[in-house]
């Protein structure tokens, strides 16, 4: 789990994003980020105090950004406790995995004469991963390989598929935390990313797309293993 001070920092950082006439919105794109990065880990306890002097923003407007969140299923609010990031379970797992399959495989097999800045952001997604790989950060890994899916939803050139995808990725990241070992997980899928990014480069969409269908077996297989065996919930992984 995060340390209160370690993610407090981290969105100190975020400060400069956000401005006097900053939203509940724009302060739960922040959080949501944040989570995607695999900053805020399953279980950690968000206290309005800190998160609201971190953040430089009134306790109204983070409560409602914490709502927002809690309608997304990336935050609950535990009576009495406060607010907390949402632990997942096996069952969310499969589902979010069952999503996964329409945005994402339903983006590749349609995407037959995308936008070339489209395909150049799924290959700088797949290139920074790898290089990440290289220099043993594993986390940074997990975070580019976020960056590589949403560029595949992002192929559907959909204003709505991209921000369903923003939200599936936030809460697919609190899944991840599970996996024990980061880089026995990430390893694998490098090549599987740079696979389904050459096929697409080459206008192979349908061979992209079956390869992609194979990825998402594979992960959904080791995570939901990985739950229903009862690891420890820790941080720094993604797949």
């Amino acid at each position: 789990m995060t340390s209160e001070s370690a993610w407090a920092d981290q969105l100190a950082a975020d400060r400069a994003l956000l401005d006097r006439t900053s939203t509940a919105e724009r302060v739960a794109d922040v959080l949501r980020q944040r989570i995607i990065e695999g900053v805020l880990a399953p279980g950690t306890r968000l206290s309005e105090e800190t998160a609201g002097r971190a953040l430089a923003v009134s306790r109204n407007t983070l409560r409602e950004a914490f709502r927002l969140l809690v309608h997304e299923r990336l935050l609950v609010h535990e009576l009495h406790r406060g607010v907390f990031v949402r632990v997942l379970t096996a069952d969310d797992v499969i589902d979010l995995y069952r999503v996964r399959r329409l945005l994402e495989t339903g983006a590749v097999r349609r995407a037959t004469s995308p936008p070339a800045e489209l395909l150049t952001a799924v290959e700088r997604a797949v290139t920074t991963g790898e290089r990440a790989a290289a220099e043993q950060r594993w986390q940074d890994v997990g975070t580019a390989n976020m960056h590589f899916h949403r560029a595949l939803a992002a192929l559907a050139d959909s204003p709505r598929v991209t921000e369903t995808m923003q939200q599936l990725l936030a809460e697919l990241r609190l899944a991840f935390h599970v996996m024990s070992r980061p880089r026995e997980f990430h390893e694998p899928y490098l090549g599987m990313n740079r696979e389904i990014t050459d096929l697409l480069l080459a206008g192979a969409n349908e061979a992209a797309a079956d390869r992609l269908e194979e990825y998402f077996d594979l992960a959904e297989e080791q995570l939901t293993n990985a739950y229903r065996s009862g690891q420890e919930l820790i941080t720094g992984s993604g797949a």
